[in-house]
């Protein structure tokens, strides 16, 4: 008897134990209309560090079970795959079929990494100005936590697209289940600060597609769309921040861009990337149409 009577007292501490590692945790990107509760992973670690960019990894952001210190999805997958037609067509000239180009004489300005509450504000400033519409490709967390800035970006007729959670370079390399999770996420987020916005296209972090990973973006019926010219805004320590970075961007927009380009820039943690489009901006609008990614 008091054999089992010590078995129970220990079974008992051991499900408390268990209770209190396993609380649920909700991201603060789910909208109303579509959450995704996440568990931590029994594997969880202290959180990693800042990646290759820069990116801050969010408090309670997304985690994998393979890598220590990550948060992954439990129970089914968000979003259910979906049949081949309901799937993005694959059909462009960039990694694994990416998307590189308009599909019309148009140009198309594209800033990833954001919202920046300070440089996307003073960009969206600049378009406002100038009658233009730009694509913000966005992360996921950003935009769970600058939601003022989607909402301008959405009302004042720009495409948002979806940028992945926290811009893993190896995002591939991920599982399954996290992939759900990441890219269902980052559209929650948006829809949490837009509701009504459209969100039809995909760009993975550093332009790292792979048919997997287009094929994911398909089940959400997002579009993966790469570039054709990159203006370099992201080389600091070769450019600095001031006029000289101005002027190889600059050149190179100039050099490069062509009817149907597709200009990648960034705008967070860049107001360098302001500054040289308030020159290159009309220099653009002279010689081509520019365009917003279009939305059904």
């Amino acid at each position: 008897m008091r054999r089992a009577a010590s078995m129970l007292a220990i079974l008992a501490g051991c499900a408390v134990v268990a209770t209190g590692c396993a609380r649920p945790v909700h991201p603060s990107a789910a909208s109303a209309h579509s959450r995704v509760a996440v568990t931590a992973h029994p594997s969880a670690g202290p959180a990693p560090a800042p990646s290759a960019s820069g990116a801050p990894w969010p408090s309670a952001g997304p985690r994998t079970g393979t890598t220590p210190g990550f948060v992954g999805p439990t129970g089914a997958s968000p979003t259910a795959p979906a049949g081949r037609d309901g799937r993005a067509p694959v059909t462009g000239r960039g990694p694994a079929g990416s998307i590189k180009d308009t599909g019309s004489d148009a140009v198309a300005l594209t800033f990833d990494d954001g919202p920046d509450p300070k440089n996307t504000m003073d960009l969206l400033d600049l378009l406002k100005e100038r009658g233009v519409k730009a694509t913000f490709c966005v992360v996921g967390f950003r935009a769970r936590d600058h939601p003022e800035v989607i909402r301008r970006i959405a009302a004042e007729g720009h495409t948002l697209c979806n940028h992945s959670w926290q811009h893993l370079e190896k995002l591939s390399d991920r599982d399954d289940s996290y992939l759900s999770w990441d890219l269902q996420s980052t559209n929650d987020a948006i829809h949490a600060a837009a509701p009504d916005a459209k969100i039809e296209y995909f760009r993975a972090p550093y332009g790292n597609f792979t048919p997997r990973l287009i094929e994911f973006a398909g089940r959400l019926h997002l579009k993966p769309i790469h570039w054709d010219v990159d203006d370099d805004c992201y080389r600091t320590a070769t450019y600095g921040v001031g006029p000289a970075m101005t002027a190889h961007m600059t050149t190179i927009v100039q050099r490069d861009t062509r009817p149907g380009s597709i200009i990648l820039s960034h705008d967070n943690l860049k107001p360098h990337t302001v500054t040289t489009y308030r020159t290159l901006l009309p220099w653009l609008q002279e010689r081509f149409r520019l365009i917003a990614l279009p939305v059904s």
